[in-house]
């Protein structure tokens, strides 16, 4: 049997929505101690260990964890950037609504096409956090 009970069922799990497969490069920026372990634990279960910020390697996906005061966020994912496949994506996680140091979505939505990047979606990636998906135009490629 090669679906899960919960993809027999319907229901993705995080993993799935974050559309991570086994074997991904993923580079985690922004860790701390209120992250939700629990995502990082089905996150690295498909895909194995996450790499850090100072990876010299092409990465798939950028796992990064922004929190009000965390700095410029134009910055930040500038150089979420830098080890970014051509195709890859960047998940930007920030606290919910009502959760110390939520981010407005208009910063979001400000800063990610200064940075050369369009949100396409955002998931419900934990109690605490929501992630936005977000991806170089197409026809907008690094040189």
């Amino acid at each position: 049997m090669s679906a899960t009970a919960g993809q027999a069922d319907g229901v993705r799990s995080l993993a799935d929505r974050f559309g991570f497969e086994p074997n991904m490069v993923v580079m985690e920026m922004g860790y701390d101690d209120d992250v939700d372990e629990d995502l990082r634990d089905t996150l690295t279960e498909r895909v194995g260990e996450l790499v850090d910020e100072d990876t010299d390697e092409v990465v798939d996906a950028v796992l990064l964890w922004y929190r009000d005061g965390d700095g410029d966020l134009f910055e930040i994912l500038t150089d979420a950037l830098g080890p970014l496949a051509d195709n890859g994506v960047v998940w930007l996680l920030t606290p919910k609504a009502g959760r110390d140091n939520h981010v407005e979505p208009s910063e979001i939505s400000e800063s990610a096409p200064t940075a050369g990047l369009q949100q396409t979606s955002t998931v419900n990636a934990g109690k605490d956090w929501t992630g936005a998906r977000l991806v170089s135009p197409k026809g907008n490629k690094k040189k």
